[in-house]
């Protein structure tokens, strides 16, 4: 080693791409010689960090030697986690971005806790992309069966193998995954950055290949689509979810993608198909006469496994003549408890803005749109769990007697479940929140509308700055209610 020459330059080459551990050793030798960022080109296979000199003409190889009472190098856990991943990160100058955020750790230790500084961004987004990638190989890696000769019955030995295109430096970094996964099976994974290869014992790495190196495909794959296609659920389909978790880059390499297209265009044909299974449970059935009876009958309802669960009914409550229909999802544990629909803390909670907007709960009628309280069992706690569409449109019969009876002129949905219920299908709350739906005629002559909302659970489940926010829409959507209500007819 050497010792720093004033206005010279370093050139550091890492053997691998993904060599976080050897850019930390000189990195931190770098530091302690007070080598400054602009002094300091780095190198690795797949690009250098894209300055002038990243080849390395003019600079010196040979690191220099650190003063015998150099301090010792300062980071923090939070930093090597975030460096350890935004090295596996394509970008050309991830090695120098970290160097420059190390050197500027020694005088600012809370740098990390700035974040509207550039340097630490553009860390945080390397990290991010970087398990987004980790993620989606994890989630989209398909094995497919081949079978080996192994030269001696001729019957050969069964191996597995994937294809998988990644974007980032992430195939040594989820070697362990796999092999903790797959610990039986014998697999390849071959990617256009190098390839993984275990044998039930020993997990070894080959050289890039191509996509022709994989197989196409394996009988079990027809089993797999049929089974996807039994489970593809049209009620709650969101096609931008979709898109955002399963990018189309991967379809090629998924057997099930093929299958998606038309999966999707069948969706509403097949959304339509189950909220009418959904209502032709109730023909031969008179509609209630009155919310009383509706309160009888729904006590005795067992057409679904939610009103099989043990739980009492949870019917609606409010004038007969209500101006105003508030219907959430189902009752809650409090709520089966008390027997009454919003008493516990989301009741609260509506109550508070209901008032806030000038709206009368007592009022307005408020229901359910499924009436029993389905729950999972935890210990002695009883936990909300979602109803399923199937449940929802099953119910839906006995909300349809209520607003037969009631006659609302609006009808305000709290919540997905609430809006399917309402709808007969499963609307975009961000998309038709604080705006009016014709519902068709009101029975006097005029035309209902209905309206889509967040459930006020959901506030309740939002940290303190992201429910300021939500709150504050939340609001404005119940006044826009509250102005229609108070229109003429």
């Amino acid at each position: 080693m050497q010792h720093v020459k004033p206005g010279a330059w370093y050139h550091v080459v890492l053997p691998e791409a993904d060599d976080f551990g050897i850019w930390r050793d000189q990195a931190r030798r770098l530091v302690q010689a007070e080598v400054p960022p602009d002094r300091v080109t780095w190198d690795a296979p797949g690009g250098g960090d894209g300055s002038l000199f990243s080849a390395g003409a003019g600079a010196d190889r040979r690191l220099p030697a650190p003063r015998a009472d150099a301090p010792l190098v300062r980071s923090s856990r939070a930093f090597l986690n975030l460096a350890g991943k935004a090295a596996l990160h394509s970008d050309p100058e991830r090695f120098a971005l970290l160097y420059r955020l190390l050197w500027r750790l020694q005088t600012r230790p809370q740098l990390l806790d700035d974040a509207a500084d550039a340097d630490v961004i553009k860390l945080e987004t390397l990290a991010r992309v970087v398990r987004r990638d980790i993620h989606k190989m994890r989630a989209f890696v398909r094995f497919r069966a081949v079978i080996e000769p192994d030269g001696t019955d001729g019957a050969g030995t069964e191996r597995y193998v994937a294809w998988f295109e990644p974007s980032h430096h992430i195939l040594r970094a989820n070697a362990r995954f796999f092999v903790d996964r797959f610990a039986a099976m014998r697999w390849s994974i071959l990617t256009p950055r190098g390839s993984l290869h275990w044998d039930g014992e020993t997990l070894s790495e080959g050289p890039p290949a191509q996509r022709g190196d994989a197989p196409a495909g394996d009988p079990a794959e027809d089993l797999w689509r049929r089974y996807y296609a039994s489970t593809f659920n049209p009620a709650r389909l969101k096609i931008g979810a979709m898109l955002k978790e399963m990018p189309r880059k991967y379809w090629k390499n998924m057997p099930e993608a093929a299958l998606i297209p038309a999966l999707v265009a069948g969706a509403q044909a097949r959304e339509a198909a189950m909220v009418a299974a959904g209502e032709n449970r109730f023909e031969g059935s008179d509609r209630p006469g009155s919310l009383a009876e509706v309160t009888t009958h729904i006590a005795a309802c067992t057409r679904c496994a939610i009103g099989c669960n043990g739980t009492r009914a949870v019917a609606g409550e409010g004038p007969v003549r209500a101006q105003l229909m508030i219907l959430g999802e189902q009752p809650g544990d409090t709520e089966e408890v008390e027997g009454r629909p919003f008493v516990g803390p989301a009741g609260q909670l509506l109550d508070h803005y209901l008032a806030q907007a000038g709206i009368d709960r007592g009022a307005a009628y408020v229901t359910n749109a499924v009436k029993h309280f389905k729950f999972e069992q935890r210990g002695k706690r009883r936990l909300h769990k979602t109803p399923t569409a199937g449940e929802i449109d099953m119910c839906r019969w006995w909300l349809e007697a209520e607003t037969a009876l009631v006659k609302p002129r609006h009808v305000l949905a709290l919540g997905a479940s609430a809006a399917r219920a309402l709808l007969g299908r499963s609307p975009s709350i961000a998309r038709e929140r604080g705006k009016p739906i014709d519902l068709g005629p009101d029975g006097f002559g005029g035309t209902r509308q209905g309206w889509i909302t967040v459930h006020p659970s959901y506030l309740l489940r939002l940290s303190d700055g992201a429910r300021e926010i939500e709150a504050t829409r939340f609001a404005a959507d119940l006044a826009l209610v509250a102005e229609a209500i108070q229109r003429p007819v």
